[in-house]
């Protein structure tokens, strides 16, 4: 119990200083807003901070706060320490900066944005990474959720009725304006969101499961995978997640302020670090040790979740718990397809103003999301090997957004020093996300003794490099400074 307090008054004190630090290297202004100048009725739309605020916390907080957290508690209490200082210092920083700079840049993707500060080649690797990214993370947000609420549903109403009716409403999602639908439905599902996490974690406190092993820096996995580099990958949306940087500039269409930046798009992810602290928490703390949470999740993450939920709040709380945690994948799965109308709007310069022009996109990549999802439903594994292509691929791409915002910072950040903020943890996310990948059972499957030093040796080559550029650009900014002075 101890270390979870301990876990969110840190996640506290990192919003209220280090977000304003952040802010501070930035270097926000009062300019006018993309939502204010471009104003088209369909994606560029003014909205309240508050409901800016929301509408990027259901965004964000797909199943991976939740069943990535349950899945990363496995490795034991060591999951609080990457959920707390990897959403302060690396995923809060990856969400703020990938909307700031989209909203310097109109409300563009990131994809366009690597290739103003990365290059063409890069652009071109991140508009295909992106889209295929958002197409297997609207899958998973159509399985999930659709797997939970046929729990609660008479039988006729199994999950394939579901995964339909939801692959529906991700249509309407897709296409309307996003004040029309989105604008109106997140702010009450946020709030339940928030609600039902909170009930969760009243529960485990009053009926007395809050019991939480011994913090201990060793890996806990009952099958004794090792912390580096699974559990980081397996703990995204609720640490860092490159999922994050194809949403902020979502919603960087829509503030009307940079001021609404901090709180916007750092404090959501604060927000969905909280919610990931409790589903981890529960997790332990519900079936005792690792080994049984390792084993019931071995069932599937859903029914975890709706025994964890049924369990501490009973038949009514369970099913308002289950109600909650549904929304999040379906609330991030809607906007995923979203994300991906945009980036290939971007991409064959298909103005999105015309229903005609979101329907040629729309269309072939629903259909490519429900035959996903239909692999899903007739493979037994194709639920787990989605999720694990899509991890992956989601730090791949956290590492390249923080690499991005790592360029635009030396460009245009306070000081010198300011690309610090954003070269640390992208350094850290390249040497993650190359070592699984030579690996792990979805990439290479090499051995630990190679793949290792690999990882290490790429992340520290791409480290000199930027220090290489930062302070070669240094040396020619004095230069250019000294031949303006010597004209003068």
């Amino acid at each position: 119990m101890i270390s979870l307090l301990i876990s969110f008054s840190v996640l506290i004190i990192g919003y209220i200083f280090y977000s304003r630090f952040i802010e501070k290297m930035f270097v926000i202004d009062d300019r006018k807003t993309p939502a204010i100048v471009i104003n088209d009725g369909v994606d560029h739309v003014p909205m309240k901070t508050w409901k800016a605020f929301l509408i990027q916390l259901l965004n964000i907080a797909g199943t991976g706060p939740i069943f990535g957290a349950l899945m990363g508690a496995v490795f034991g209490p060591i999951v609080f320490v990457w959920i707390v200082l990897g959403s302060i210092l690396g995923g809060a920083v990856h969400d703020f900066m990938s909307g700031m700079i989209s909203e310097r840049h109109g409300g563009a993707s990131i994809a366009e944005l690597s290739g103003i500060y990365l290059g063409n080649v890069v652009k071109w690797i991140m508009r295909i990474f992106s889209v295929v990214l958002l197409i297997l993370c609207g899958t998973v947000f159509v399985t999930s959720p659709a797997t939970l609420i046929a729990k609660l549903t008479p039988e006729w109403m199994s999950d394939k009725f579901w995964m339909i009716i939801i692959l529906a409403y991700y249509l309407l999602a897709t296409l309307l304006p996003i004040d029309k639908l989105i604008g109106k439905l997140y702010p009450v599902f946020g709030i339940l969101l928030v609600v039902m996490a909170i009930a969760v974690l009243g529960g485990l406190v009053f009926t007395n499961h809050l019991s939480i092993p011994e913090f201990n820096i060793q890996t806990m996995h009952p099958d004794g995978t090792p912390i580096w580099p699974y559990m980081f990958v397996t703990v995204a949306c609720g640490a860092i997640s490159g999922f994050h940087a194809t949403q902020s500039p979502m919603v960087a269409k829509c503030i009307t302020s940079e001021k609404e930046g901090r709180k916007v798009f750092y404090g959501a992810m604060i927000s969905e670090a909280v919610i990931a602290l409790i589903w981890a928490a529960a997790g332990v703390a519900f079936y005792g040790t690792t080994e049984l949470l390792n084993n019931a999740l071995k069932d599937g993450a859903s029914n975890v979740v709706y025994e964890i939920s049924k369990g501490v709040l009973g038949s009514f709380g369970g099913v308002l718990a289950i109600i909650g945690v549904v929304i999040c994948p379906i609330t991030s799965g809607d906007t995923a397809f979203r994300s991906a109308r945009l980036i290939l709007g971007e991409t064959f310069k298909l103005e999105q103003k015309k229903i005609k022009n979101r329907l040629i996109i729309t269309i072939p990549i629903l259909v490519v999301g429900g035959l996903l999802t239909l692999f899903s439903i007739v493979n037994d594994n194709g639920f787990t090997i989605i999720w694990r292509y899509f991890s992956w691929s989601n730090q791949t791409l956290a590492m390249i957004a923080l690499w991005v915002a790592t360029a635009y910072l030396i460009k245009n950040g306070k000081n010198k020093y300011s690309s610090f903020i954003t070269s640390i943890p992208a350094t850290f996310m390249s040497a993650v996300s190359m070592t699984y990948i030579l690996c792990s059972n979805e990439g290479f499957k090499l051995s630990t003794k190679i793949a290792y030093p690999i990882g290490i040796i790429f992340a520290l080559s791409l480290l000199l490099f930027y220090l290489y550029i930062l302070i070669f650009k240094n040396i020619l900014f004095k230069k250019n400074k000294e031949k303006e002075e010597a004209k003068a």
